[in-house]
C-alpha cells in the first residue's frame, strides 16, 4: 500500500512540475472569430446575437493573433477597419494591455481585447494552466 501511495505522489509531483515548467506551445496562435452570413439581417430583425464576446482575452506567445472573418453580406467595422464581405482581418498583438475598439457587431458599439502577458515558468504558469483548464485545455 505504501508503494502505491508513493507512486501516486511521485506521479502527481511529476505532473505538477510538467505543468509549471513546460513551455506553452499552441497549435495556432490565432483566435479566429467568424461573422456568419445573415448576421446583419438577423440583427435588423431584432435578434440578439453573440457573434463576438464583449471581451476577448488573448495571451502573448500563446494566442495573440486576432482573426475576424466576415462571411456576412455586409461590411463590418472593427476599429478603423472596414471588413468587407468575404474578407478576413488579422491583427497580431505584441504588447500586453487592454484595447478598446469600435465594433459594429455589438449594441454598445465597443469591443474590448484584453491581452495578458505570457505566464512565466513556475507557479505563475501552473496557476495559469489550472485557471484555464476549461477554456484553454487545447493550449496545454
Amino acid at each position: 500500500m505504501k508503494a502505491i501511495l508513493a507512486l501516486v505522489v511521485a506521479l502527481l509531483a511529476a505532473t505538477i512540475a510538467w505543468a509549471a515548467f513546460t513551455p506553452v506551445t499552441p497549435d495556432s496562435r490565432e483566435a479566429v472569430y467568424v461573422i456568419p452570413k445573415g448576421t446583419w439581417e438577423r440583427r435588423m430583425a431584432g435578434e440578439k446575437l453573440d457573434i463576438l464576446p464583449q471581451e476577448i482575452r488573448l495571451v502573448l506567445g500563446v494566442r495573440d493573433i486576432l482573426v475576424l472573418r466576415n462571411q456576412d453580406n455586409v461590411p463590418q467595422q472593427f476599429g478603423p477597419v472596414l471588413i468587407m464581405p468575404g474578407q478576413s482581418f488579422t491583427m497580431p498583438f505584441r504588447q500586453a494591455s487592454t484595447y478598446q475598439f469600435a465594433c459594429s457587431l455589438h449594441v454598445s458599439g465597443q469591443l474590448i481585447v484584453r491581452v495578458e502577458p505570457s505566464p512565466a515558468p513556475g507557479w505563475e504558469r501552473l496557476r495559469w494552466r489550472i485557471a484555464g483548464m476549461g477554456s484553454r485545455m487545447a493550449w496545454l
